[in-house]
């Protein structure tokens, strides 16, 4: 029995709100099942397909997510290194009870696929099964990595349904380049309400907060 684990995350790039990474730990011929599923990078799919594709996967493999929130990616000076605790975090939560090899296939943030793998194994607990692989595009050629997408980015746009719902504000998809997040961080990054939503070490909320400063000491 081949068992192999595929890793992804989601929402890596939005000002606000969290990442998520997502690992799944399937048989090696289970990734038939997955092919037959329609499971694929999870850009490809549309919302309601992506949602169907996700409850057949979690009802029926093993998984794990982890968050991290706009805090601790703030005081991280190293997202990629960030990305590389949660991914090694994910392995070592879907290997505690195995004692057989394992091949675990990442996705891959970094440019460096080589320095990236180094830093995961390092974080491993049982490196002794592990046969670990990071590539780029992994999401597209590896039908596990294609779960773990699907599963990281439900779990992405769940928070943000839920953060919109609990702060009564529509601040669009989070990410930088849409023009209502856009004009819901103008508006409101420096409201003590949305802290805890926004990224402040973007580059899209250092500059409207330089400014701020800057207006501010023009007053006195």
């Amino acid at each position: 029995m081949a068992l192999i684990i595929g890793i992804d995350d989601a929402g890596r790039g939005p000002v606000l709100g969290p990442m998520i990474l997502a690992g799944v730990l399937i048989e090696e011929k289970d990734n038939e099942t997955l092919k037959t599923w329609g499971a694929k990078d999870s850009k490809l799919l549309t919302p309601k397909r992506r949602k169907e594709i996700k409850e057949n996967i979690i009802n029926q493999f093993p998984y794990h997510i982890e968050i991290s929130q706009p805090k601790e990616i703030d005081e991280s000076s190293n997202l990629n290194y960030t990305e590389a605790i949660k991914a090694a975090m994910i392995v070592n939560k879907l290997t505690e009870n195995l004692n057989e090899k394992v091949s675990v296939i990442i996705d891959c943030p970094s440019v460096n696929l080589q320095a990236w793998q180094a830093d995961v194994q390092k974080l491993l607990d049982k490196p002794e099964i592990v046969s670990l692989s990071c590539e780029h595009k992994a999401d597209f050629n590896h039908p596990s990595v294609s779960a773990a997408s699907i599963i990281a980015k439900e779990k992405r746009e769940d928070e943000v349904t839920r953060l919109k719902q609990e702060l009564d504000i529509n601040f669009g998809s989070g990410y930088p380049a849409d023009p209502k997040t856009k004009e819901f961080i103008a508006e409101n990054f420096d409201n003590p309400k949305y802290k805890e939503l926004i990224r402040f070490s973007w580059n899209t909320v250092k500059k409207l907060v330089k400014a701020a400063d800057e207006n501010q000491k023009k007053l006195f």
